[in-house]
């Protein structure tokens, strides 16, 4: 069984995978209580589908871009797990699970996450070879800059915001916005990223795997 862990931002995620398909999962808004939330919810799923803590084969994690505080927390609980149980730990970006739950499409994607003070990370997708392929590394960025810059038409999903939504809106020729439902992060998909790794043996080392931040700690946000 793989437990996944998404806690990247006000967005959180988790879910069970026991290698066939997703068992258990939750997503939900949290208010900045990530830490609080976090191992107690953890605890009520392993209880549903009657697991201790050890018998948790793999762990996925979020790595990043995101907040501060929701990256920090939710890799300090998967390391806490993989290293007390001596289970294997993947890191996975955290664009990359909003990439895969998009079905194929011909326009690239522009998967989205809130960075906190009116600002955006967008990461650019091509689909190749059955997959969305990320190109270039994400960016922080704001919805009018990215979108005075934006000189092709693509899809966009992720944390899209009211105000984001409606500049999209006014570019309706070049931006075509996905559903929020199809678009929401979803630790299942994390979960499936994490056990096609765990199945080729790309484990990540829990002491040296650290967090994507596309901006300091003292500018990041919620």
């Amino acid at each position: 069984m793989l437990l996944a862990i998404d806690t990247a931002t006000r967005n959180l995620s988790l879910a069970m995978h026991n290698g066939d398909q997703v068992l258990s999962e939750l997503t939900w808004q949290t208010m900045d209580y990530h830490t609080v939330e976090l191992t107690q919810t953890i605890s009520g799923m392993l209880h549903r589908v009657g697991l201790a803590p050890r018998e948790i084969r793999a762990i996925a994690v979020a790595l990043g871009p995101g907040s501060f505080t929701g990256l920090r927390t939710g890799l300090a609980v998967a390391k806490g797990l993989s290293l007390a149980n001596n289970t294997p730990l993947i890191g996975i970006p955290t664009l990359d699970i909003v990439a895969t739950s998009i079905g194929p499409e011909e326009l690239p994607l522009c998967a989205v996450l809130q960075a906190g003070r009116n600002r955006i990370c967008v990461g650019q997708y091509r689909w190749r070879d059955r997959e969305w392929r990320p190109e270039g590394n994400p960016i922080n960025t704001t919805w009018d800059r990215y979108l005075a810059d934006m000189d092709a038409p693509a899809l966009f999903a992720g944390e899209i915001d009211a105000y984001g939504a409606r500049l999209l809106r006014r570019r309706r020729s070049r931006a075509f916005v996905l559903s929020p439902a199809s678009g929401l992060r979803r630790a299942g998909f994390l979960a499936e990223l994490g056990w096609e790794r765990f199945k080729r043996n790309r484990c990540d080392n829990p002491a040296t795997l650290a967090p994507i931040y596309l901006s300091t700690p003292g500018t990041a946000g919620p």
